[in-house]
């Protein structure tokens, strides 16, 4: 089984409560969610939040949509993806994604965890040194095995907080694969951490999302460089 888990919370200091705001009519984790259950080679979806008073309404929101809820410690991250992988599985892959991508592409989902089982590594992404997709379409795959010996050897902050640091930084002892594109979009800015990230999810959800829910980024790509006053909003590149 591929077991795919979302982490979210609301507590983010440059952009509070923003899983919840809201696009096309409906919190942003409801609609990334959306777009990652269109995920083929996702198996289950869970939602990992914090065990904080603060994350019980977005708890409360995920399982009343029908997703599985994980809850665990606030700072432990990587502790939080194996009590949701005790809890969920059993899995023989886990896919990590992270709640402020609400241009979530299942196309790109499905093949990473391809190109991460079919090389039989341990970890991969789309996400290697040099990065190729836009930043908000982040991908990770690793095996169960590989993450439960990462929390096994888990010792600094930054390994409970980043969940991969170590999977990705010890190619000693985790075998690695990597996807790539062929368009350099490394610093194209789809992910929302700052207001004017989400105002440029919104005006995308705004155009796109009533005609055709399931739009690709394809679809996002051509929209925004048919609107100048998008293509760098915020300083940021946005295509």
């Amino acid at each position: 089984m591929i077991l795919a888990i979302l982490q979210v919370r609301t507590g983010s200091s440059r952009l509070p409560g923003k899983a919840l705001l809201p696009l096309a009519g409906a919190p942003m984790i409801l609609r990334q969610i959306e777009r990652v259950r269109r995920a083929r080679r996702i198996d289950r979806l869970v939602v990992a939040t914090s065990d904080a008073p603060a994350d019980n309404v977005l708890a409360r929101l995920v399982a009343q949509a029908s997703v599985d809820v994980h809850r665990g410690p606030l700072d432990d991250v990587l502790g939080r993806f194996v009590g949701a992988l005790e809890a969920f599985g059993p899995a023989a892959h886990v896919v990590r994604l992270t709640g402020d991508c609400p241009l979530a592409d299942p196309a790109l989902i499905d093949a990473v965890i391809d190109h991460v089982v079919s090389a039989g590594a341990d970890y991969g992404s789309n996400t290697p040194e040099r990065r190729t997709y836009p930043k908000g379409l982040d991908v990770e795959v690793m095996t169960a095995e590989a993450l439960r010996r990462a929390a096994a050897r888990a010792r600094t902050p930054e390994e409970r907080e980043h969940v991969t640091w170590a999977l990705h930084r010890r190619r000693d002892l985790y075998a690695q694969a990597f996807l790539s594109q062929a368009a350099d979009e490394g610093e194209v800015r789809w992910t929302v951490d700052f207001p004017e990230d989400y105002a440029f999810a919104a005006a995308v959800y705004e155009a796109l999302y009533p005609a055709d829910p399931a739009f690709s980024s394809d679809d996002v790509r051509a929209f925004v460089r048919a609107q100048p006053d998008l293509a760098m909003l915020g300083g940021a590149r946005r295509v």
